[in-house]
């Protein structure tokens, strides 16, 4: 077997990952992206967040989160509030609204997992999950 070289091995893993995000946006119809959906998910998981800490937590650099940040609070998915003791501080919050926009966002993901890993078997979900850990590592 010829062994592929890691340009390779990149194209590929983008491809597939670009497919599941076209596979995701077709059938999550919020007008809304993976980047935001993580936003919501850190925002629901662990409080509010300053958004510099959820730019590096995310790894996202602090124009993005802006943007992703404007775009949420138009929808009126989340919302800012100033610190009460320093009001030079800004956090961002989940809103009901958001919270509920993440609960489908997740049903449609977990939909869409299922659907792709059934072409496997469990052995292979297994090992496929032990090798992204170890590559992660």
């Amino acid at each position: 077997m010829e062994e592929q070289t890691v340009f390779e091995l990149i194209h590929n893993m983008d491809k597939f990952t670009n497919g599941l995000i076209i596979q995701w946006n077709k059938t999550f119809n919020e007008d809304l992206g993976v980047s935001h959906v993580l936003v919501l998910g850190h925002l629901k998981q662990n409080g509010k967040s300053r958004p510099s800490d959820l730019a590096k937590i995310l790894g996202l650099t602090p124009p993005t989160l802006s943007y992703l940040s404007e775009k949420l609070v138009a929808k009126k998915l989340a919302v800012r509030m100033v610190d009460e003791s320093d009001r030079r501080i800004i956090y961002l919050g989940i809103t009901d609204k958001g919270a509920e926009v993440l609960k489908r966002a997740t049903l449609e993901g977990e939909k869409l997992r299922r659907n792709l890993f059934e072409k496997l078997t469990d052995e292979e979900r297994a090992e496929l999950a032990n090798l992204f850990k170890k590559l992660n590592s």
